[in-house]
């Protein structure tokens, strides 16, 4: 693994900070802003796209641009350092999978749109009942001639009051064994019997969703991969979801931000303690970058990352929270104040980044979830 960059490189990445810096002029690309903040992001992903960017590792035949996956991560770094939207559950998770087991058709129809950012997407895979054993979801399917008809209730659905379609997993062979009885299909948001229920988080901001499913009829070529190994394609799901380097670099913004303010505070510049904490997050941070390259250089080298994005997202996760937890207790009193209130240092970034980086060792596969799949994929060792 060689992670200095190219000439080439080293320009686009300036290229790309320069882009968001001027396109999206610091607002919040984050979940939880309403339709206002979504549309400004649908409209700048379509800027990005219209460039080039958003699948810019894509093959061109389905609107990429060949580039090398760790071009790709340079992209995602600077949009992430920029706060700016620059990918979506279409082109990092729904793409990916299906060039890898979706059928000509699904291809033709799905991917040329999610390359133009043409399509909002949502994932439907977390129930009530089944979040870190997701294999034991209960959302039941029948099959009813050409179609399959769906019932059940999926939670944590984030933007789906937005989404135009929603990857989701069901139950269609309920003897199975729990891994082998699912199937996973694309469903139109639009289609008859399916609402949504809006849960606020403890930020005050509306991201994720309850959705139910009330005897949905989905048309058969919306099934992916074969009925009842739909655990599998999951699974390779989740490995892109979980690849990336955006948790570290969206969480860098806090971190300069914290260390602006200890230099500019003397009372907290000049201890020790301070100082030597800040040191050792900034080499978490760099070490969170290279398993974050890992990952993108071993998807420019065709392979498929598993254990190796577990570890990326399993550090970057709880060092999110490492950082949170320091920045709150270093700001004393204040670091709890919120946004909006003039006394708050950073501007109520710390309380908020608090409240926010706490279900990050949930969403993605629990911590002990990605433990697991490092001891047992990674390390070998048995089941217990």
């Amino acid at each position: 693994m060689d992670f200095h960059f190219t000439p080439e490189q080293e320009a686009f990445r300036t290229e790309v900070r320069e882009f968001a810096l001027r396109e999206w002029r610091g607002e919040d690309g984050g979940e939880g802003g309403g339709r206002p903040a979504h549309d400004r992001a649908v409209a700048f992903r379509h800027k990005l796209a219209a460039k080039g960017w958003l699948t810019r590792a894509w093959p061109k035949e389905y609107g990429g641009m060949e580039a090398s996956h760790l071009d790709q991560a340079i992209y995602s770094e600077e949009m992430s350092l920029a706060a700016a939207p620059g990918l979506d559950m279409g082109v990092d998770r729904v793409g990916p999978t299906l060039m890898l087991f979706g059928n000509d058709e699904q291809k033709d129809r799905f991917l040329g749109p999610i390359s133009r950012g043409e399509l909002n997407w949502c994932q439907g895979f977390s129930e009530p009942g089944a979040g870190s054993d997701l294999a034991s979801l209960q959302t039941r399917t029948t099959r009813d001639g050409d179609f399959f008809v769906i019932n059940g209730q999926k939670i944590w659905t984030s933007n789906a009051h937005f989404a135009d379609w929603i990857f989701c997993l069901a139950r269609t062979d309920p003897d199975a064994p729990k891994h082998r009885g699912i199937s996973f299909f694309l469903i139109d948001m639009k289609t008859p019997g399916i609402s949504i229920r809006p849960l606020i988080n403890m930020a005050g901001q509306h991201g994720f969703n309850e959705t139910f499913f009330d005897n949905v009829r989905v048309p058969k070529e919306n099934l992916v991969g074969e009925e009842n190994r739909g655990w599998y394609i999951a699974a390779t799901t989740l490995d892109f979801e979980r690849s990336g380097i955006n948790r570290i670099a969206a969480a860098t913004r806090t971190l300069h931000a914290l260390l602006d303010h200890v230099r500019a505070t003397p009372a907290l510049r000049d201890r020790a303690d301070i100082r030597h904490r800040l040191a050792e997050l900034v080499l978490e941070f760099d070490l969170g970058r290279l398993l974050a390259y890992r990952v993108a250089w071993m998807q420019s080298q065709k392979q498929v990352p598993n254990y190796e994005a577990s570890m990326s997202k399993l550090f970057g996760s709880e060092m999110q929270q490492r950082l949170a937890n320091f920045a709150v207790d270093t700001l004393g009193l204040g670091g709890q104040l919120l946004p909006g209130d003039a006394r708050a240092p950073l501007g109520g970034r710390a309380a908020l980044y608090y409240q926010t980086s706490l279900s990050l060792t949930i969403a993605a596969g629990t911590s002990e979830v990605q433990k697991n799949i490092i001891a047992t994929r990674g390390l070998g060792l048995p089941r217990g």
